[in-house]
């Protein structure tokens, strides 16, 4: 069967903020101009933002500027920030409020809007398609295209296919999606953007990019608890245990709901961590507990977040096409919000793609954008954090966040010199044997819950016999290397139950177990396995978790 193919002239692969961003702004300058232009943006989940997952916090100026009258429109910013709290937690009972007068600048939210990302990309989607973008929900980017050393646009992945490999009934192959210009917005860790930065070596003289792992929940509490606008930051306990670094967050949104998070830096070392387990115990502690006992949990979700920064900022054009947003990892991690720059990353990529096809160019590298990235609010401001993530890093959250405090409330600039993490979060696992060995609770089903029971509330489906999107380089590894020297951390860092150590049927040893229907696309398996032999994959369009109001 023949693969259908269609031409565009701007094709964007994922429909996030920054890949909705970009389509609404491109259309807009067309329209301006008066030319016409045919604009696709493809997205794997179900829906647009049904795979959508952040804090969130959101800071609206990217969005100010492309739609200015944005209240008007009926965006989902419902609920503005009215007060921020930060607690230094030092054990499961204890913590101690920090005085405004010592929480970095960039941790007050004043202005900023308490909101589900998942909405606002619906709403996105919704100001994209009148704009005449046709959007195509439910089709993964399985393959680029790529013809005499430029991207051509992408393949889709094909529907109906066994778990052997063989057609089922209804198989459609995937279709191939042609562009002048194409534009990868997949978000942290997209398949394809990794495989763009490789081929195309734009990571050449940058950083590791670092990454960190943010669980979440949404709850609904007792009205009498509930502070809309509250938001509510924690360092400390209960990664400090561990010796790991990250935070903790809970937002009072509308409508007596709360999100309540942990995000742990996956440059870790003890194998034995389960950050799933850390956010599972920090929901015991005062803080946390006083406002989701009695309460009910709604949803679960897992993404991880590309917190390296300006430092691990890959060159961001290739022949033929842009890597913005998180698949840039253009996050601010001092700020712990990415919405905002990927937005604001999606508006310059759309900028200069319309300056190329206005004057005639098709498949050239776009050597322009990195001029209006540089003369951009967004450059500035992740140059002005770069020391951020490898502060928190090298000393740990304590002394990390006294240097951040000295550059935004002190000398109100960066000091005159870089930090750098070069070691990848990868390689930064110690043998098992060295490491404290850490022992959860098991879950009350009250406030703590396990993780097969987690992944039923984020509502995640994959269809029945399909490949296994999450593949072995080596399948003798997680046995033969993994477990002996780490215990096999893949049990622990994978938020969704997806990999397991069992017993043979037989009985003659170990086997390593893939439950890929769990995986809710975090990819944290892809990005933190000691030996680098997961890589993650797109299973079949619409499969994955499907958000509400995340």
């Amino acid at each position: 069967m023949e693969r259908e193919s269609m031409e565009f002239d701007v094709l964007i692969v994922g429909g996030g903020p920054a890949g909705l961003s970009a389509a609404c702004r491109v259309m807009q300058l067309a329209q301006e101009a008066g030319e016409e232009l045919t604009v696709c943006v493809v997205e794997k989940g179900s829906e647009i933002g049904a795979h959508i997952l952040a804090g969130t916090v959101f800071e609206p100026t990217a969005l100010n500027e492309l739609f200015p009258d944005w209240k008007e429109k009926g965006a989902p910013l419902n609920t503005p920030v009215t007060r921020d709290d930060i607690f230094l937690l030092k054990s499961q009972e204890k913590g101690t409020k920090i005085p405004n007068a010592f929480v970095p600048k960039n941790m007050h939210n004043h202005g900023n809007y308490i909101i589900s990302l998942g909405n606002l990309c619906r709403w996105l989607g919704e100001q994209a398609e009148a704009l005449g973008v046709e959007v195509y929900p439910g089709f993964a980017a399985a393959e680029t295209i790529v013809e005499d050393g430029q991207v051509k646009g992408i393949l889709t992945g094909d529907m109906g296919v066994a778990a052997d490999g063989s057609e089922k009934d209804g198989y459609m192959p995937g279709m191939e999606l042609r562009a002048k210009y194409t534009l990868f917005t997949e978000g942290c860790r997209g398949h394809l953007g990794k495989r763009l930065i490789n081929d195309f070596k734009l990571d050449e003289g940058k950083d590791p990019q670092h990454y960190g792992i943010g669980i979440k929940e949404l709850w609904d509490i007792d009205p009498a608890k509930h502070e809309p606008g509250l938001v509510v930051h924690t360092t400390g306990w209960p990664l400090t245990e561990s010796g790991s670094t990250g935070g903790s967050f809970l937002y009072h949104l509308e409508n007596g709901q709360v999100y309540v998070g942990l995000i742990a830096d996956l440059s870790y070392s003890n194998p034995h961590l389960s950050p799933f387990e850390e956010f599972q115990r920090l929901k015991l502690h005062p803080e946390f507990k006083q406002y989701l006992e009695g309460g009910k949990r709604v949803s679960y979700g897992a993404r991880a977040l590309a917190k390296g920064g300006y430092n691990s900022l890959p060159k961001m054009s290739f022949p033929g096409g842009l890597l913005l947003g998180c698949d840039a990892g253009t996050m601010n991690s001092s700020k712990i919000k990415g919405s905002h720059t990927a937005m604001k990353s999606g508006l310059l990529g759309a900028e200069a793609v319309f300056e190329a096809l206005k004057n005639g160019q098709s498949g050239e590298e776009i050597t322009s954008f990195a001029d209006r990235f540089e003369n951009s609010w967004l450059y500035k401001e992740l140059y002005d954090e770069r020391n951020f993530g490898p502060a928190m890093h090298k000393f740990g959250n304590f002394i990390g966040g006294a240097i951040a405090f000295f550059e935004q409330n002190i000398l109100h600039r960066s000091l005159p010199f870089t930090l750098r993490d070069l070691t990848p979060d990868h390689a930064t696992m110690k043998p098992a044997s060295e490491c404290k060995k850490l022992n959860y609770p098991k879950p009350d089903n009250k406030l703590t819950f396990d993780r097969l029971t987690s992944v039923f509330v984020s509502n995640t489906n994959h269809a029945e016999n399909q490949p296994i999107h999450l593949k072995l380089t080596d399948p003798n590894i997680p046995i033969e290397e993994n477990l002996p020297k780490y215990d096999e951390p893949a049990q622990r860092y994978c938020p969704a139950g997806v990999y397991e150590v069992v017993e043979k049927d037989d009985g003659s040893g170990k086997r390593f177990q893939i439950n890929a229907q769990n995986c809710v696309h975090c990819k944290t398996c892809d990005i933190k396995d000691p030996a680098q032999n997961i890589t993650w994959v797109t299973p079949e369009g619409g499969g994955g978790p499907n958000y509400p109001n995340m």
